[in-house]
């Protein structure tokens, strides 16, 4: 394993510390990540992205999806249903173990949706950025121009 020293980024920038946490973060964990279940990632438009996970043998009822500040956090507990009550399996490679898969998410993006349908669970996420985060354009006053309305209330006064 490799070991990086982030210390100069940290000297050398202001507001990055998100970015350097999660660097910390992906290179301080285990190389022997939890492969189940499988999942996709994939980018469907500019600012969207649909997640979609193998969940074969579990019902809608039996999966859980939270989003908590820039975490998704999908779950999975299988229940004991009655029919599987008294059967004597040979062989059961459909595993329905109970799972909780996470990932981190960039600001401003949500989830926008989720189906479940032939064993396949998708999440469709999108980025929405606030009005008052996007960028505007501010119109220059020429040197004659000059603002004289001032706004009180519901009435604009000439000054």
């Amino acid at each position: 394993m490799r070991n990086f020293d982030l210390a100069p980024l940290y000297r050398a920038t202001v507001g990055f510390d998100q970015i350097a946490d999660l660097m910390d973060r992906v290179l301080a964990q285990d190389v022997s990540q939890p492969s189940y279940p499988p999942y996709n990632i994939e980018k469907t438009a500019e600012d969207a992205w649909r997640i979609s996970l193998a969940v074969a043998g579990f019902s809608t009822e039996d999966i859980a999806i939270e989003q908590r500040e820039n975490a998704l956090i999908v779950s999975a507990r299988k229940s004991d249903s009655e029919e599987d009550k008294g059967k004597t399996y040979l062989h059961r490679g459909i595993a329905t173990r109970a799972f909780e898969r996470r990932f981190t998410l960039a600001e401003h993006v949500k989830v926008t949706g989720a189906s479940h349908e032939n064993g396949m669970l998708h999440i469709d996420l999108k980025r929405e950025v606030p009005e008052a985060l996007k960028p505007r354009r501010i119109e220059i006053a020429g040197p004659n121009t000059v603002d004289t309305k001032v706004i009180e209330g519901e009435r604009t006064v000439e000054v």
